[in-house]
This record gives structure tokens, C-alpha cells and sequence, in this order.
């Protein structure tokens, strides 16, 4: 682990990302995006999900011709985080994008709630964001030619939910932090920002929904897309939209206040200031 930032290297030809949780479904699809929008990609995952991120690398410099490094981690973990950010910029030549996505939904009733898991939920969600998004600062502020901290919120940390207590509280922290991140690095040129989807096609989600509720995954989801006006769960790919615009140039003005869609169930839509590009997919926020 370095003790501090590493020197300001001479700015690679491409913009180079880090993108944290990249072996599922919505890392991988995000850094599919980014590759596709030119930038170098350093993906990293848990150790045991490596095998995963050997393979997105490789399809990676196949289909966009991007340099590509894989390293394992665990990003609720100080040392382990500076260290991603440290071999990021020996192989890749800088840090241009975070992308603070790895996470865990864990639900469970408040009045089940143990503090180990809430502890947990939290030390996964909002700590590890919270080192992702120093580290990164670190290195930005060190290079001089500003950058892009993106944030996995969720719709979830716009309003409550029922059995998702943690989970919330979590995403609420993560919203706030990047409000304040926004605000103290706006005069090194680093924009803060988070995407917050609802429900996803191809994570986790629906089979913990359904366990939680007693009920198979397609029954779940069957119940989840009625919710909705288009009638279907979000797709990885439309999320990984929202984080290539909001790495790209045309955000330069975007930090922290950005604008929010929310599409409620039954059709109705209201544009509305908020603090995070919120794609709900139509769930109910207030």
C-alpha cells in the first residue's frame, strides 16, 4: 500500500475507469460501456470471482480494443482499495473514472435485524463507497486534470421499503455522500455523481425477493413487472447508459444535483430536483 497518491503521470491517449463488483451483471455491463466509449478498464471483483473478470478483460480488448487490468479486492477494505488504485495507475497509466459499484441487498425485517448484518450491509455498501471515492479523490487531485466519481445508489436510498431497513440506510448514506463529495472536490475538477436503479434484469435481486417473500423468482418477477408502465424490469445495459454520460465529457456540469425522472406506477410522471440520476423503473418515490 503507498503512502501517498502516486505522482502525476503523463495523461494516458484513453481515459482510464475502475470499476468495482465488475464480475455481475450490472459491473459488467458497465464496463462493456465504458470500453465501448473508448476508456481503459481495470476491473476488479473478490478474489473468487475473478475467473469472471478474466473473461470480461478479455472480451474487453477483443470487441473495443481496451487495455485491460484485473485485480482482486475486497473495496470495504482500506488497504485493499488504495492497493486497486495503486496497480490501476502502474498498469494503465492514471485514474480518470471510479465507478464505486460493488454491493449487497440483504433484506430482513427491522425487528430480525441483527447488528452483525446491519453492520455488514452497511461496511459493504456505504464504507466501501466511501474508500472508493477517497481514493480515487486522492489520485485525481494528485494527477491534476480532474475526473469522474460515480456512485451505485439505488431507488432505495431516495425513499423506504419495507424489510429493506439496512439496505436503505445504506443507500440513503451513499446519496449523501456523494452530495458532500460533490461539493469538496468541485475545485479540483472532479464531478461527484450516483445512479439509482430499482429492480434489474440478470442480479440477485429477484431470487432474494422471492425467497424473502416465500415465492419462486418467476413468480417475483412476475409480481415486480406489474409495477411498472413499460411492464418489465430495468436492463444492466440502460444503467450502464446513465454511468457513460455521467463519465463523459458532457457531465462536466453535472455534480452532485442532477436531474431526477421518477416514473410512478399507473403512468404518471413528475419531473423533480434531486441529487442523484434516479431510474426507478417506476417504483413509488415521494
Amino acid at each position: 500500500m503507498s503512502a501517498s497518491p502516486a505522482a502525476a503521470p503523463p495523461a494516458p491517449a484513453r481515459r482510464v475507469a475502475i470499476v468495482t463488483g465488475a464480475a455481475g451483471d450490472l459491473g459488467r455491463a458497465i464496463a462493456l460501456k465504458l470500453a465501448a466509449d473508448g476508456l481503459d478498464i481495470c476491473l476488479t471483483d473478490l478474489p473468487p470471482q475473478l475467473p469472471k473478470a478474466d473473461a470480461l478483460a478479455a472480451q474487453l480488448r477483443e470487441k473495443h480494443g481496451a487495455r485491460c487490468h484485473v485485480v482482486g479486492g475486497d473495496v470495504s477494505q482500506a488497504g485493499d482499495v488504495q492497493r486497486i488504485v495503486d496497480e490501476c495507475v502502474a498498469e494503465l497509466g492514471g485514474l480518470d473514472v471510479m465507478v464505486a459499484n460493488a454491493g449487497v441487498f440483504r433484506p430482513r425485517p427491522l425487528l430480525e435485524l441483527t447488528v452483525d448484518e446491519w453492520d455488514t450491509t452497511q461496511t459493504n455498501n456505504a464504507r466501501s463507497c466511501l474508500l472508493c471515492y477517497q481514493a480515487a479523490a486522492k489520485q485525481m487531485i494528485a494527477q491534476g486534470r480532474g475526473g469522474r466519481i460515480i456512485g451505485g445508489c439505488s431507488v432505495a436510498g431516495l425513499t423506504g421499503a419495507a424489510l429493506c431497513g439496512a439496505y436503505c440506510a445504506s443507500k440513503f448514506a451513499i446519496r449523501g455522500l456523494t452530495m458532500c463529495a460533490a461539493l469538496e472536490w468541485a475545485p479540483h475538477g472532479i464531478t461527484v455523481n450516483a445512479y439509482a436503479p430499482g429492480f434489474i434484469e440478470g442480479t440477485k435481486m429477484s431470487a432474494q425477493g422471492a425467497a424473502m417473500m416465500g415465492i419462486t423468482a418467476e413468480q417475483w418477477k412476475a409480481a415486480a413487472t406489474g409495477l411498472f408502465p413499460m411492464k418489465r424490469l430495468g436492463k444492466p445495459e440502460e444503467i450502464a447508459g446513465i454511468v457513460s454520460y455521467f463519465a463523459s465529457d458532457a457531465a462536466g456540469w453535472t455534480t452532485g444535483e442532477s436531474g431526477r425522472a421518477s416514473t410512478r406506477a399507473g403512468g404518471r410522471t413528475e419531473q423533480c430536483a434531486g441529487k442523484v440520476f434516479a431510474v426507478d423503473g417506476g417504483m413509488h418515490i415521494s
